[in-house]
Order: structure tokens, then sequence, then C-alpha cells
């Protein structure tokens, strides 16, 4: 039975939290090098202060650019503040570099995405992509990948990826509900939605995962709820459910 599918791009199809993993390692070690010697600037709270700031930029406004390197330059001047330590043009134009550089790197897909989203496609399923972010640079991701090819017009690029955003495409679409996955390793903005949305969802569950990506399930599923580790096991996944 054709089913719909809405994927996730990152950590779903392509790698990022890695990159981001990274990148803050690079931080924490910069700011460590510059606060030698002051007792509460250690890797911990540097990294604690720093998902702080994140978080509450992406709960304000959604997935921008600029929030991550934002989050480097506000605990950096945390640290300066509280330590009395001189803040610097200069270090601060080389976190903000190296946080904006986070989104430069080449796009790099998770093992057996092609042949994942062939099989599915030639199984009859109808494909769509959704994903959270500035769609600049989603769309550079997705052309980088040629998904066009498996999603054609069906790609929705929002910068807040939340219930509201997920029911506004299945509402402004021919979906229905019984035959609707989506597919993501985000239980906020993946799974819970979905659920709350009343469609099936599958969690791909990622080796490391970012925090905010975390939260805990209190809905019953009205269908399949599934957690998988790797791609090629989706289109068995689906395919037991809907021939029990």
């Amino acid at each position: 039975m054709k089913q719909q599918l809405l994927f996730d791009l990152d950590d779903t199809l392509i790698y990022c939290n890695r990159y981001f993993f990274e990148v803050i390692d690079q931080f924490a070690d910069s700011l460590k090098t510059w606060f030698n010697g002051y007792s509460a600037v250690t890797d911990s709270a540097i990294r604690d202060k720093q998902m702080e700031f994140d978080l509450a930029l992406i709960d304000k406004s959604g997935f921008k650019s600029e929030h991550f390197p934002r989050s480097f330059l506000n605990t950096y001047q945390h640290f300066c503040a509280i330590t009395g330590r001189d803040s610097s043009k200069q270090e601060e134009n080389f976190l903000w570099d190296i946080g904006i550089s986070v989104y430069q790197h080449d796009t790099e897909p998770y093992p057996n995405m092609e042949q994942t989203l062939t099989q599915l496609a030639s199984e009859g399923h109808e494909l769509h992509l959704y994903t959270g972010g500035e769609p600049k640079i989603q769309q550079r991701k997705i052309d980088q990948m040629e998904l066009g090819r498996f999603f054609e017009s069906r790609i929705y690029i929002r910068q807040l990826k939340n219930y509201d955003a997920l029911e506004g495409i299945l509402q402004s679409g021919s979906f229905d509900r019984t035959q609707t996955w989506m597919i993501g390793n985000s239980i906020r903005t993946d799974v819970v939605p979905a659920l709350t949305a009343g469609i099936h969802a599958i969690h791909m569950q990622a080796q490391e995962e970012w925090h905010y990506n975390i939260i805990p399930i209190d809905l019953e599923p009205k269908g399949a709820f599934l957690r998988l580790q790797q791609l090629l096991d989706i289109p068995h996944a689906i395919k037991q459910f809907v021939s029990r």
C-alpha cells in the first residue's frame, strides 16, 4: 500500500551534528587557552554556557545561521564579564568565523541514503522532504545531494520546525494521516510533532545527539512509532507495519 513519507534532512539523510560538535571543541579549546588561570572557565562551564545561549536563541526565533556563532560571542563575553578579563575584537572575530564555518562544509550522506530512497520510491511510496533551517543553507545541501531526484517539488523548508509547521504542511497537501510517516532523528522537532498530529513516526537514533533534540515523549501513538538505527531498515519496517 502506498505510503506518504516525510523525511527529515539533517542527521537523518545527511551528517550535521558532528560538524557542530567539532567546531564546539575548537571553540572550547580557544576559550580555555585565553582564560587559562581563571578557575571559573572550565571545559564543562564553557560548553554548558554555550548550549544555554544557543538554545535560548533557537527558542526565540528558530533556526538561524547567526545563532551558532552568536552563542560563541555571548559565551565569550559572559566569561570576560565574570573574570574581569578584557575582551578583544580580534578574538571575537575569530570566534564568529569558526562558528559560521560550520555551514560551509561539503554535504555528506548517511550510509545507504540513496539506496534506501531508491527502494522506497520503487515500491511506490511518495517521498517528501521536510527540513528546518534557513532556506539558502538547506537548499544548498539538497542541491549538493541532488535530492530533487527523489522529492521533486515535495520539499518543505521551515525556519521554525515544530507541530504548527508540520500541521500546516499536512493541511495544505493531500495527506492521508493513516498512511503518512515522519522519519527523523529529533524527538523534539520530528517525533513529538508527528505523534501530536496523529501520523506514524520513525525515530532514527543518532550515535551522538544534540541536547536540544532530546525531550520526553508523553504521547500515546495513534499509529506506528518505531525506533531504527540505519536507513536500510526503513523499507522493511514500513512493509511489516502496513502488511499486518
